[in-house]
């Protein structure tokens, strides 16, 4: 099962350093009251995307730090997820916030920083905050419909309305293109064929403007190169005082002289050398002054033949270069209006069938959500009944949409619908329940939901709230319930939840007068006994209340 395996908070509200190994099933946290038993849910909120504020970096620091590290376990689209935003390292998942008190904060998954943004989308992926004030994807008619789906197993059937609607959509925009096209067809076809002569007429081919551009310099500077190689060939190869012949005569005397002094070998070998390189250069240079050519009419008719490109290219507003290309993409514009009435009727056949198609998928789709929903009223009702909602009724209100419009996820608008008291009408769930029930009624659709839930991760921050007696204790053995099949962590203030857990964490809060600091530890069982006696009794805890804790546990 994929969970949460290992927080670190440091510098945060008043968090020096807590390092927690958290585990599978249901986990209760506790602590006196102001204790800060929610800095756990807050900490995960910012490390999962949620809004930074750097008030809530510790007194006297500069920034804060959240690390959580997730088992994915057998989550295959988390990992997908990861992968598809190239963010995968070896089934690894990290991530990190980073609050600055004078900066923006920073995020990072894998190491890897990322924008605030995609570390929410993530983090909606892996953990789900129920609490009186966490809701917000709860009243979201999408996540409502979503989660209909899962439980209905929509799997097939939503995956073939988005792909017939997507073909759909996608020839829909190709074929008003080419309608708005249609209109004013004739006037631009005129206009392309215009276009297309006058590329035809310049006949401009692969490579010719390179060797326009190279033609072109060598002519304009004929003169002066001819001039100035026949200056250097005088001055080097002209009579014997040119440098030819003086390399010769010096190669003759340093031979002669190597007779007397062998040592002077090496000389003798470099200036030999330089006497074949210097006839190599003079065989060089004469070949290239024999080839100089002086053709004024040539470079006046390839100045016209540059400046006629130019000019056409400065039309097109594009580089010279790219007028072949132009030319073929305006021919192919041709090719597309001309056959346009073909193309047309092909288009709005296709169309029509896929019309069809998506209609046929989200009828089909909107028949098994329709199916689906009264079964999933009555797990949720009879849940409410169980936290304390005695005669609230839950309902899906399956609508059309407006005007019968299709979407990716069908033709249906999916309402979550509830009334908390006998005799209440039914409304939308946004407005009509409080914070209290909404955590109740949270819970009991992640408990009807379980088995196909996504998200691996549950935290539920005084879902408790308002309630006592055997509510409290059904609320305890339906988180327990769900932590069989999901990671839970759960606030508390009441001992019947906090016995439920198959692990307890306990908030304390201590002062030296200057600095206050929370510290989170992991009960074992003596400790949690205590605890949970703490909770019944208060401050006094007596034989009775740790007997009666320890049978609570036991249970």
């Amino acid at each position: 099962m994929a969970m949460l395996r290992h927080i670190q908070i440091k510098d945060l509200v008043i968090v020096r350093g807590l390092s927690l190994e958290l585990g599978p099933g249901m986990t209760a946290l506790t602590g006196e009251t102001g204790a800060g038993k929610s800095i756990l849910i807050d900490a995960l909120g910012l490390v999962l995307g949620g809004k930074a504020d750097k008030n809530m970096i510790r007194n006297g620091r500069d920034q804060a730090e959240i690390n959580a590290e997730f088992d994915l376990g057998d989550a295959p689209e988390i990992k997908q997820w990861l992968q598809d935003n190239a963010l995968d390292s070896e089934g690894e998942c990290i991530v990190r916030r980073i609050l600055v008190y004078q900066g923006r904060s920073r995020s990072f998954i894998n190491n890897r920083p990322v924008p605030a943004a995609l570390l929410a989308e993530l983090g909606s992926r892996l953990v789900s905050i129920h609490g009186q004030h966490e809701h917000q994807l709860l009243v979201k008619h999408g996540a409502q419909r979503d989660l209909l789906d899962a439980y209905a197993g929509h799997g097939q059937l939503v995956a073939k309305m988005r792909n017939t609607y997507k073909e759909y959509h996608f020839k829909q925009q190709q074929l008003q293109e080419l309608q708005r096209q249609s209109l004013d067809r004739a006037q631009r076809l005129d206009y392309l064929q215009f276009q297309i002569d006058e590329l035809r007429q310049l006949q401009l081919q692969a490579g010719e403007l390179d060797e326009l551009a190279v033609k072109q310099h060598q002519l304009a500077h004929a003169d002066q190169l001819g001039n100035d190689l026949a200056e250097l060939i005088q001055l080097l190869f002209g009579d014997e005082h040119g440098i030819q012949s003086r390399l010769a005569h010096a190669c003759v005397q340093l031979e002669q002289l190597v007779n007397l002094d062998k040592q002077l070998q090496p000389a003798s070998e470099l200036l030999d050398s330089a006497r074949i390189q210097a006839e190599e250069a003079s065989s060089l240079l004469q070949n290239a002054a024999s080839h100089i050519e002086s053709n004024p009419q040539l470079l006046t008719e390839i100045d016209q033949r540059l400046g006629e490109i130019h000019e056409l290219a400065r039309k097109h507003r594009i580089p010279a270069k790219e007028l072949p290309a132009l030319l073929d993409k305006l021919s192919r514009e041709q090719d597309d209006l001309e056959n346009a009435d073909i193309t047309l009727a092909q288009l709005e056949q296709e169309v029509r069938d896929l019309e069809k198609s998506s209609l046929a998928a989200a009828t089909k789709l909107t028949r098994s959500r329709s199916r689906a929903s009264a079964r999933l009223e009555k797990a949720i009702t009879e849940s409410m009944q169980q936290l304390g909602l005695e005669g609230g009724i839950f309902a899906l209100d399956i609508a059309p949409l407006p005007e019968a419009q299709l979407c990716a996820n069908g033709a249906d608008r999916v309402t979550f619908l509830v009334s908390t008291n006998p005799g209440q009408p039914l409304a939308p769930l946004a407005r009509v329940a409080s914070g209290g029930e909404l955590s109740r009624i949270s819970l009991a659709i992640q408990v009807a939901t379980a088995s196909c839930g996504k998200i691996p991760t549950m935290i539920f921050d005084e879902v408790d709230a308002g309630i006592g007696g055997a509510t409290a204790e059904t609320v305890g053995k339906l988180l327990r319930q769900l932590g069989t099949q999901n990671q839970v962590l759960c606030v508390t203030h009441l001992p019947q939840v906090a016995s439920q857990a198959n692990r307890h964490l306990r908030v304390s809060k201590s002062t030296n007068g200057k600095t206050t600091q929370t510290r989170i530890i992991t009960l074992d069982k003596e400790q949690r006994i205590k605890e949970i006696a703490r909770m019944l009794g208060g401050a006094d805890i007596t034989r009775q209340t740790l007997a009666h804790a320890r049978e609570m546990i036991r249970n």
